[in-house]
């Protein structure tokens, strides 16, 4: 008899519903709300005197559509991001410690902005942290 209730427990299991951890994209609102934190970042990025400087040739539109890109693909998201890597892209910039962190303080004042979760708001400046090595000093 304890093989038929362990057999009736196990397909009970089967049963039950797994549930699924939501996305950082998901919980970040998808593309739409990714794109509206970009566009008030470069925004902030473009006021911000100690580092607008090293955007002055960039293309603007292009810049925003990779960082859409970027943080979608980062956060789980559909996207593909299909620009350079982040060593080919800073090579040679000498980028500063105070640089990124003008850049990452013009982000968080933006996702402040759009009242992003602060675990949401940690695991995005977890994800793109990461990429500080890649950016800094090169």
């Amino acid at each position: 008899m304890s093989g038929l209730v362990f057999a009736m427990a196990l397909s009970a299991c089967g049963h039950m519903e797994m549930k699924k951890e939501t996305s950082l994209y998901e919980r970040l609102g998808g593309k739409p709300a990714i794109t509206a934190v970009v566009d008030d970042f470069i925004g902030n990025v473009a006021g911000d005197s100690r580092i607008n400087g090293r955007f002055g040739s960039a293309n603007i539109p292009r810049l925003k559509l990779m960082l859409v890109d970027q943080i979608c693909a980062a956060s789980g998201g559909p996207c593909t991001y299909s620009g350079r890597d982040m060593v080919s892209a800073h090579k040679g910039m000498n980028i500063t410690d105070g640089e990124f962190g003008a850049l990452v303080g013009d982000l968080v004042k933006s996702l402040d902005k759009f009242k992003v979760p602060e675990k949401e708001k940690g695991e995005l400046l977890g994800a793109l942290g990461g990429m500080k090595p890649q950016i800094v000093g090169l």
